[in-house]
């Protein structure tokens, strides 16, 4: 299907920082290999086995090599590759991470190919932390967000209908009708920052701000403070701990025992439940989470991968023509298929229409946003006072003044971060 990508191709750039030529990699018979590195457990074994085989048969001219790489220690990693003389062709990096890579100069400018790739109907999510400094260096590959996995039969007893739920109003009172009779209507534990940040965009806030080139905290602000006032409403109509995230203890386990009607999370978590309590296979559903008005579906952080091509490599013609498939219409169906992620497109969304849990994460995803697009947010994130930010309140703090604290923290981390 790509066979027919010219040469405009070569001649629009993606040979301007080395492009496709003899090298170790290349075998006597004129094939091209690129090496790609995907991340462990992003897809199937046999999701890749199948794209691969699929992709050579259509390109007899391009062998795949793959490596596999672990998320931990991945940034170190590409930074490293990114700097030597021996870096991969394609990578695959979470697509918060590649300002980050970007900042470098490392990484291969695909602006002038976002049309050809289908670029105006990208979730904003993927697009928008793939691009630094008004150049699109990350192609978007998939996503996934978290939505509201329920207990069917305990809504059913409480007398509350799911499919009724658009507004954050009617999801308090939902929830408030399920708190009861033993009973927690919602888990959400104190410091699950990434539904707070959803919140704090639907109020028209936001976790960081830029000006010029300086980036500062806006926790302080009166509609991020609003969003976790919502959250602190929400959070009270369940027992969940005020000082830990969803990890500690895994809320998935939380629900498993059998008293919690929701939690926010992304679809899987609904495997783990049903895995740590058997008895609620089929009494678990999902639904977007709400928004303010019943118009627009609430904010959601969209998590996912990129594909970006590193400068150096010598192959960009072929390592283009890679991405292009993989992030195709026809691959991208089949992967949301095979792993129930979002495609990265917003046209492809009825592919996931038939896929309960995805179908709902897929209606989030059409709004969803990614944290700050600079480098220094990962130093925010090693800290992370939005965690603490987010204790204090719930303990009883004043909202505004521990949201200057955290607000100054986050400066500081960007400052020293980027």
């Amino acid at each position: 299907m790509l066979a027919g990508v010219s040469a405009l191709v070569i001649a629009g750039g993606l040979s301007g920082c080395g492009g496709d030529s003899e090298s170790s990699g290349d075998s006597a018979d004129g094939r091209t290999t690129i090496d790609v590195w995907l991340m462990r457990d992003s897809v199937s074994a046999q999701f890749q086995k199948e794209f691969v085989a699929g992709f050579e048969a259509a390109h007899a001219d391009i062998d795949v090599k793959v490596q596999v790489q672990e998320w931990d220690g991945i940034g170190e990693k590409v930074t490293a590759a990114l700097a030597s003389n021996d870096a991969p062709d394609v990578i695959e990096t979470g697509n918060t991470q590649v300002a980050q890579f970007a900042q470098s100069g490392g990484l291969l400018d695909l602006s002038d190919k976002a049309d050809e790739l289908g670029g105006g109907n990208w979730l904003k999510g993927l697009a928008e932390p793939g691009a630094y400094e008004g150049k699109q260096y990350g192609i978007p590959y998939y996503a996934a967000n978290r939505v509201v996995i329920y207990r069917t039969d305990l809504f059913k007893k409480a007398g509350v209908d799911a499919a009724a739920i658009k507004t954050r109003d009617q999801w308090i009172a939902a929830t408030e009708k399920l708190n009861a009779g033993g009973t927690q209507g919602i888990y959400l534990p104190g410091q699950m920052w990434y539904a707070l940040a959803g919140f704090i965009w639907d109020e028209g806030g936001d976790l960081a701000t830029r000006s010029g080139d300086t980036w500062k905290g806006a926790l302080d602000t009166p509609q991020a403070v609003r969003g976790m006032n919502f959250y602190e409403q929400l959070q009270g109509l369940g027992k969940g701990p005020k000082d830990s995230d969803e990890a500690q203890p895994p809320q998935a386990e939380v629900m498993a025992k059998g008293q919690v009607a929701q939690i926010i999370s992304t679809p899987g978590g609904a495997n783990v439940v049903i895995a740590n309590n058997p008895g609620l296979k089929g009494k678990l559903g999902f639904f977007p989470i709400p928004g303010k008005t019943a118009e627009r579906p609430g904010s959601v952080f969209i998590g996912g991968s990129d594909l970006v091509i590193p400068a150096a490599s010598g192959k960009q013609y072929a390592a283009f023509t890679f991405i292009k498939e993989l992030t195709g219409d026809a691959w991208q169906r089949k992967l949301a298929a095979a792993m129930s992620y979002v495609p990265n497109k917003t046209t492809l969304a009825d592919a996931v229409a038939a896929d309960p849990g995805a179908s709902a994460m897929a209606v989030g995803a059409a709004v969803g946003r990614a944290t700050p697009n600079t480098p220094g947010w990962a130093a925010v994130e090693a800290k992370n006072p939005i965690k603490d930010y987010m204790t204090a309140v719930l303990t009883g703090a004043d909202a505004q003044a521990e949201a200057e604290k955290a607000s100054a923290s986050i400066t500081a981390a960007m400052a020293t971060g980027s």
